[in-house]
């Protein structure tokens, strides 16, 4: 089972945004990768550099845009597209927002457990009774929301899926990352108290927090891909 993490930046400002001392998708992708994500692409604008250097030496795949007017389905869209060409075993992917920049790694694995146990669904994280981000979303319902309206705001395409009949399933993981985002500061962000009950029998760990880590000591994985090989829509 493989499960991408598509992390989405509306702009380089967007992006590079500070998370704690780090850019806002440097921080996403070594959490989404401690959380047994993997590929990990970053969607996002690229007119210097900055975003590729922010990524450099980390396991992300900086990927090119769909064009302005294909809306946030075609971001999302092209996220999940650029993940299936990386590992073609990918089945599903976590649509993550750039803003959202406190999600813990133990909600990463958290969803990517409960998709093994149904993987036609779509499984949004919730704190308290408001439904958040990443949401995992299965590669078999992919076509469905490519045929959505382009004007569509993110919160609308899901409720736009699920009254079309598609299950959306909303899970209590007890992470207030995944309703709070980067404009509320860290230490503002309620404590994380992690799934009441397990999702799904305990999977393989794949590794330590990114909080644990050193960022002198950068995670291993694929290397930054070459960004125009990542944005060309037929590579």
């Amino acid at each position: 089972m493989t499960v991408a993490a598509v992390i989405l930046a509306s702009s380089p400002e967007s992006a590079l945004a500070d998370a704690a001392g780090r850019p806002s998708v440097r921080r996403i992708s070594e959490v989404a990768w401690a959380g047994g994500a993997v590929p990990i692409v970053v969607v996002c604008d690229e007119r210097d550099g900055q975003v590729a250097a922010a990524l450099t030496g980390s396991q992300a795949i900086l990927a090119q845009p769909a064009p302005d007017e294909a809306g946030p389905v075609g971001q999302m869209a092209r996220g999940m597209r650029v993940a299936l060409d990386s590992v073609a075993e990918t089945d599903a992917g976590l649509l993550w927002p750039a803003r959202m920049s406190w999600v813990d790694a133990e909600t990463v694995t958290s969803l990517i457990q409960a998709h093994g146990m149904g993987r036609d669904r779509i499984l949004r994280p919730s704190w308290g009774d408001e439904p958040g981000w990443p949401v995992l979303f299965p590669v078999s319902r992919l076509d469905a929301l490519e045929a959505l309206g382009t004007t569509r705001m993110p919160d609308e395409l899901i409720a736009d899926l699920e009254a079309a009949g598609v299950v959306v399933e909303t899970i209590d993981l007890g992470d207030p990352g995944t309703t709070h985002d980067r404009d509320v500061s860290l230490a503002d962000v309620p404590a994380f108290e992690g799934p009441g009950a397990p999702v799904a029998d305990p999977a393989p760990e794949w590794g330590a927090p990114a909080g644990d880590r050193d960022e002198d000591d950068p995670l291993q994985g694929p290397s930054l891909a070459p960004y125009s090989q990542a944005a060309d829509p037929d590579g």
